[in-house]
């Protein structure tokens, strides 16, 4: 069983990024892709074989705490967003376990991860285009992960919703 993707999409992406101020339609269907791809739609919220990945979009705890280092301690106010989303106090910084079950705080964090390249978004319609984002970025060239399999993985869990 995964997350129905027009809920994905209408109800946590979309309000998130829009909440953020980091919405765009590609940005919507990357971070649908990359659900698509990294967790089969939210059907695994830990990554199987006991690897450390975590919550619909299977980001590493180490990732998300090098973007809470690196990137968001040097924007206050992106930090005070994400704080809001994950639900905690101003100056706590929240731990990774949170994106298994706060919907919210994994898409924007899935968002960061993509936010802190300099390159452009492709194009919104291109899926081939995302996955290829998605490989480069998220899964990254160590990754087992292939354009192919989220092009695949797109088309089956996303469709046109």
């Amino acid at each position: 069983m995964s997350l129905h993707p027009p809920h994905l999409r209408e109800l946590v992406i979309r309000p998130t990024l829009e909440q953020l101020g980091f919405w765009s339609e590609a940005a919507e269907n990357l971070l649908m892709g990359t659900a698509a791809q990294e967790s089969r739609m939210g059907m695994y919220l830990k990554q199987l074989g006991g690897g450390p990945a975590l919550g619909v979009f299977q980001m590493e705890p180490a990732t998300h705490d090098d973007i809470w280092i690196n990137f968001v301690r040097f924007k206050p106010s992106l930090a005070d967003l994400l704080r809001k989303v994950a639900g905690v106090g101003h100056g706590r910084h929240p731990q990774a376990d949170l994106m298994i079950g706060n919907l919210y705080y994994a898409a924007a964090m899935a968002r960061v991860h993509y936010l802190r390249r300099p390159e452009a978004l492709p194009p919104a319609g291109d899926v081939e285009a995302l996955g290829q984002y998605w490989k480069n970025f998220y899964n990254t060239f160590l990754g087992k992960g292939t354009v192919e399999e989220f092009v695949e993985n797109y088309h089956r869990h996303v469709g046109d919703s």
